[in-house]
């Protein structure tokens, strides 16, 4: 175990030193949580363009002026690129992940306090990287969030394929390094940090997905950061990884030997485990939330655990689904698919324990338990769609469709943000010491609940109508014109979505500043982080190294004096096991 004088044991006094350089795990994961809501906005601000666009194509816009289709492109690749690096990966695990899994095992502060701070002002750089692609000659790139080459290796694609995409992948390459120096973070920390008393299977659920994630996070992003160096040597040396010969505009290139699947390859090995990425902490943060507002123990806890690992396993080896168009073998596209169906068992398992937990439970209704059990319905619905995916011979049908844009919106995007305000309506009083406004909360709930489905189901039924993704007009082609009303009828539920989520930044800015104070355990709850004073002291337990005696989900406890008992109570109090 790394003993408390590795760590720094003063806090600093230089406002520089304490807020913006600061060493303190606490501090960055507010950075990290701060800059996720930054780029959430811009991501929305995006995708509002797009739906916009798709059904008042001719409108001219303030300040934007007219969408036109290269234009579209560009808002569907920043949006996607920004929402999954800076939103999906950022806030649950360098956010939260930062703020609460050294709190969560006992340790007074991360294992290597320098290089978390270096991994979070590289993430920033690299989002300072991809908004400059906006504001450079030819604009930002128009290939995709996943820069499918040729299209992106080729500086005379398109619009936006010269500095612009350039910026692009240099941002994800510097994104890709701070997302393995957080990794190595989280896994030695995790590893060599626990307090006494904490086994590995008496950790909270939250670290055991924080953990699993950097496991993730260490194989895949080291994957996608050599894909992207390939990227740029074409791009700008010559090299040919990517570029077959290939005619551009009536000219050859000066390119031959290169294949594009190769890129597929290597960027859906990242890819596919970056939605477990996104998703892990997220199940994590509801399994502790549905537990503690179900006072009930977590229903199958080392079932929870082995599931998350087979999740973070079997990740690793799907990633060929998303290549069923790419003429792959069918034997090749089978082995995909029987692996694909496989990753459903875990998932289930965790789905039936989730409901188990709050199965004839006294569920206390308040806004983290709401958006938490908002992430399990999310989950499910989102994820019934994948089983269709994984067949080759229907995703041929349905892959250029809405239907796969419905599904990992659902699953991947609008779940893990669920999770993350779930996460912070339950931790902000811990975080700030101030409590959230509750009836603003559950407005912004329910508004947002029904809002994400209003969005995401009507386009499954796009898909299977045979609506196609990534056109930028709809208009034109008379099939597609008898859509149209569902893309109206999407648009107006984004337009409110959207409008809703400032209930939400208003609720939280007002509750830091003018809240009612919290208790130190304002949700009775179990686990270490509600042991220590609000907010945690620099060291975060006082000076006071804590021991524990008990597993994270002791609730309803026969013969004990309140209806928990925490993990650092003396032994002589019964345990519900």
């Amino acid at each position: 175990m790394a003993t408390a004088a590795t760590v720094h044991a003063h806090a600093p006094q230089g406002f520089i030193r304490k807020y913006i350089f600061s060493l303190d795990h606490k501090v960055i994961g507010i950075q990290y949580f701060f800059l996720a809501i930054t780029a959430v906005f811009v991501g929305m601000f995006l995708s509002l363009l797009m739906r916009i666009h798709l059904v008042w194509p001719a409108a001219t816009l303030p300040l934007v002026g007219e969408i036109k289709p290269e234009t579209y492109l560009t808002l569907l690749t920043m949006h996607g690129t920004i929402m999954v690096f800076f939103v999906l990966t950022t806030a649950p695990q360098g956010g939260f992940g930062n703020y609460f899994l050294p709190i969560q095992i006992g340790a007074p502060d991360m294992a290597f306090p320098v290089l978390n701070m270096l991994s979070f002002w590289t993430t920033f750089l690299a989002f300072v990287c991809i908004i400059a692609a906006f504001f450079v000659s030819g604009g930002a790139p128009l290939h995709g969030w996943t820069g499918y080459p040729p299209l992106s290796a080729l500086q005379s694609a398109g619009p936006g394929e010269g500095l612009g995409a350039d910026l692009w992948i240099t941002s994800i390459a510097i994104f890709c390094l701070a997302s393995l120096m957080g990794a190595l973070n989280f896994l030695t920390t995790t590893l060599d940090m626990r307090a006494k008393g904490m086994t590995m299977m008496r950790m909270p659920l939250t670290v055991w997905s924080w953990f699993i994630t950097a496991i993730l996070g260490l194989l895949a992003f080291g994957v996608l950061l050599s894909a992207g160096i390939l990227l740029l040597m074409d791009r700008n040396l010559g090299t040919s990884f990517y570029v077959p010969l290939v005619v551009v505009n009536g000219q050859i290139m000066q390119h031959k030997g290169g294949s594009p699947l190769l890129w597929q390859h290597l960027f859906w090995f990242f890819g596919h485990p970056e939605v477990y990425i996104a998703i892990l902490p997220g199940m994590g943060v509801t399994s502790q939330i549905l537990s503690t507002f179900s006072r009930k123990p977590i229903f199958g806890y080392k079932a929870m655990v082995y599931a998350m690992l087979a999740i973070g396993f079997f990740g690793f080896m799907v990633w060929g689904h998303h290549m069923f168009m790419s003429g792959m073998s069918p034997y090749s596209a089978f082995a995909f698919s029987l692996l694909t169906m496989c990753i459903g068992v875990p998932s289930a398992i965790k789905t039936f324990n989730w409901l188990g937990t709050m199965y004839k439970a006294r569920i206390r209704f308040q806004t983290p338990m709401l958006y938490a059990i908002g992430f399990v319905s999310l989950f499910v619905s989102g994820g019934l769609s994948g089983p269709f995916l994984a067949q080759p011979v229907l995703d041929i049908q349905l892959h250029d469709t809405y239907f796969v844009v419905g599904h990992f919106h659902l699953i991947m995007g609008v779940a893990a943000i669920f999770g993350m305000f779930a996460a912070t309506y339950y931790w902000v009083p811990k975080m700030f010491g101030r409590m959230m406004n509750e009836t603003w909360g559950r407005v912004h709930f329910f508004i947002t609940l029904l809002g994400t489905y209003a969005i995401f189901m009507p386009m499954h039924y796009l898909g299977i109508a045979g609506g196609t993704r990534r056109y930028s007009q709809y208009t034109e082609v008379a099939y597609l014109t008898k859509l149209m009303p569902l893309h109206q009828f999407m648009t107006y539920a984004a337009i409110i979505t959207i409008a809703a989520q400032f209930i939400f930044v208003v609720n939280l800015f007002w509750s830091m500043f003018k809240g009612p104070k919290a208790s130190d355990n304002p949700w009775e709850a179990t686990t270490l982080e509600w042991t220590t004073a609000t907010p945690p002291p620099h060291d975060n337990f006082g000076g006071v190294t804590p021991v524990v005696y008990h597993g994270p989900y002791e609730y309803g406890v026969p013969g004990a004096a309140k209806d928990y008992v925490m993990q650092t109570d003396p032994v002589s109090v019964p345990a519900a096991h």
